[in-house]
């Protein structure tokens, strides 16, 4: 793959992509439903990285029903409002500063 060239090919003549939505594409309806299942279970979400603008992805934060939301974005999102701790900084530095 890394030798080739364009968009890599199986020897069975398929295209070789990661395991990614990339956008534009659907989302696994059983994926979607494990994480809403898990969002609305948790006691904390932590965000980061996102603008939280893109749906159907953007939505998912609707299903958190717990105590505590962190939002980790380089600017404010539409969500900050909602969130108990807004920092708003590159997430790598954030967690390259707590993960001492």
């Amino acid at each position: 793959v890394l030798a080739g060239e364009g968009v890599p090919k199986c020897a069975c003549g398929g295209v070789i992509k990661p395991d990614v939505v990339l956008y534009g594409e659907m989302l696994d309806e059983e994926v979607v439903a494990g994480a809403v299942g898990a969002m609305a279970s948790a006691d904390l979400l932590i965000i980061g990285g996102t603008s939280l603008a893109v749906y159907p992805a953007a939505g998912l934060l609707d299903y958190f029903g717990g105590g505590k939301l962190v939002l980790i974005n380089r600017q404010p999102t539409q969500r900050d409002s909602r969130a108990d701790l807004v920092i708003t900084d590159n997430i790598a530095e954030v967690f390259e500063k707590i993960i001492v």
